[in-house]
């Protein structure tokens, strides 16, 4: 049976930073007919800021969050042949984004999977970090309250320093300040932390230091949007 191509498409980290996103995505959002978006409202505007003149509602359009149809849904306009557009709300889909189950289906269907390049956060700050990128793992969000976070980062340091391993993780960015006085107060001092905060906008930061360090100068990060990566020496 043919299906159509399913085409992971890179959203903005900041909604200035348009620039961040390759000429191809364009070229790939045109061949689309359709698109599940995390978020319908700022996927369209997405667009809207990519090309101008590009007409919305010429596309089918579906929202992640809209329950248990969705996965069938999807199924369905594979079926149909439809060239299908996966949005998430920030950076890359598949990347602790939601579109990831779908990305599943389409390979449990034998569907043409094509990821494109774009801003992704995680990557870009396992990249400016200068820790190992080798070996690293992204853990997603740390837990909330205070005893299990402080359990959480004691074992991912440890485990950093036993493999010599780069720790990813995020946090809403309203508990990015409580997430690191969580670290500076269980992380040994000589271990690496890196921050990378506001990228792709005009006030992109990205600073790896010590614990030691860190405490010395600790930053500000309400409401900012951060990645963090831990390197235990």
């Amino acid at each position: 049976m043919s299906r159509g191509i399913v085409y992971l498409i890179p959203s903005l980290l900041d909604e200035k930073g348009i620039e961040s996103i390759p000429a191809q995505v364009l070229a790939a959002i045109k061949n689309c007919e359709v698109f599940f978006a995390e978020n319908e409202r700022t996927a369209r505007r997405y667009l809207k800021k990519l090309q101008k003149d590009i007409v919305i509602d010429q596309y089918e359009w579906h929202t992640l969050s809209d329950g248990p149809a969705i996965p069938a849904l999807f199924r369905q306009k594979l079926k149909e042949e439809k060239n299908i557009g996966i949005i998430s709300e920030a950076g890359c889909p598949g990347v602790a984004d939601p579109g990831q189950s779908l990305v599943e289906i389409a390979h449990e269907i034998n569907a043409t999977v094509k990821p494109l390049a774009g801003p992704n956060a995680i990557l870009m700050t396992l990249m400016g970090s200068g820790m190992n990128g080798q070996r690293f793992q992204f853990l997603g969000y740390l837990p909330i309250k205070d005893h299990e976070r402080i359990k959480a980062i004691k074992e991912l340091e440890a485990e950093s320093h036993k493999k010599n391993c780069t720790q990813l993780f995020i946090e809403t960015p309203y508990r990015n300040n409580q997430l690191l006085d969580a670290l500076l107060n269980a992380c040994k001092p000589t271990t690496q932390l890196c921050i990378a905060s506001g990228l792709s906008s005009s006030k992109e930061q990205i600073h790896t230091r010590t614990i030691a360090q860190w405490k010395q100068q600790k930053p500000d990060l309400h409401k900012i949007p951060a990645t963090f990566c831990l390197l235990a020496r």
